[in-house]
C-alpha cells in the first residue's frame, strides 16, 4: 500500500538498501578479498558459473565486480504489477548489476509478465529464473537463445507419499519441448528441496528422469 500511499518514502528506504550494498560491495573489492565465480560455483538463485565471458579480458590477478557473476532478484514484490516492479525496484537494482561483469535474475518470484524490461535494462543479463509459478511458454517466447531459461521446478513430488514418477516426467517433457520450441538454452535446477519423505533414492530417481527426457529431445 505504502508504494501507493507514500511513494516518495518508499524510494527513500528502496535508495537506502541500494547505497548500502554499494558501500558493501565496494569494500569487498578495495579488500582484496574477492574471489572468481566462474568455474563450479553457484550463482544466482541456482546454476553453474562456467563461462569463457569472465574474468574480464584486463583481469591481472586481482578480482575485481566486474569479473564476477552478480545477482538480484525481488521475491518481496512478486505480487506487484510490472508497472511497480519497474518504477520501485529496478532503478535501485541497476547501478549494482551494472557493476559487475554478467548477470543473474531472479529467483522464486514469477517474472514470465516482467520479462520484457528486465531483458532490455538489466545489462548482460546471461540467466534469469523461471520458478514453478512463472508461466512456462510465455517465458520462453520471450527468453528464447539469448538468456539462461534457469527452470525451477516445483519440488513438491519429491516429499509426497508415493513419489509420482509420471507427473515428474510429464512436467519435465513439457518444458524441454517448451524451451526447443523457442530455442532456449535451459538449464533445471532441483531446489528448495527441504524433505523427500525419508527416501533419499528419489533424488536420484528424478535426476534419471530428467536426463532421459533432455537427452530424448537431444539436449
Amino acid at each position: 500500500m505504502d508504494m501507493a500511499d507514500d511513494p516518495e518514502m518508499v524510494h527513500a528506504g528502496m535508495r537506502r538498501l541500494m547505497e548500502g550494498k554499494l558501500a558493501w560491495i565496494e569494500q569487498l573489492e578495495a579488500l582484496g578479498v574477492l574471489s572468481l565465480n566462474n568455474r563450479n560455483d553457484y550463482v544466482g538463485s541456482g546454476g553453474f558459473g562456467f563461462t569463457d565471458e569472465l574474468p574480464a579480458d584486463d583481469f591481472d590477478g586481482h578480482v575485481r565486480l566486474r569479473d564476477l557473476w552478480g545477482f538480484c532478484e525481488a521475491q518481496t514484490m512478486s505480487e506487484v504489477s510490472p508497472a511497480m516492479h519497474e518504477e520501485f525496484v529496478l532503478p535501485y537494482q541497476l547501478p549494482i548489476l551494472e557493476r559487475f561483469g554478467l548477470n543473474c535474475y531472479g529467483c522464486c518470484e514469477p517474472l514470465h509478465l516482467k520479462l520484457d524490461f528486465l531483458i532490455a535494462r538489466v545489462p548482460r543479463l546471461r540467466r534469469v529464473s523461471i520458478s514453478p509459478w512463472a508461466d512456462k511458454r510465455t517465458s520462453a517466447e520471450k527468453l528464447r537463445g539469448d538468456v539462461i531459461f534457469s527452470w525451477k521446478p516445483n519440488p513438491a513430488p519429491l516429499a509426497a507419499i508415493n513419489f509420482p514418477a509420471e507427473e515428474v516426467r510429464a512436467d519435465i517433457r513439457e518444458t524441454v519441448q517448451v524451451a526447443a520450441e523457442h530455442g532456449c538454452t535451459l538449464e533445471i535446477v532441483l531446489k528448495d528441496t527441504h524433505t523427500c519423505n525419508r527416501r533419499p533414492e528419489r533424488f536420484d530417481q528424478w535426476t534419471a528422469i530428467a536426463m532421459e527426457e533432455a537427452l530424448a529431445a537431444g539436449g
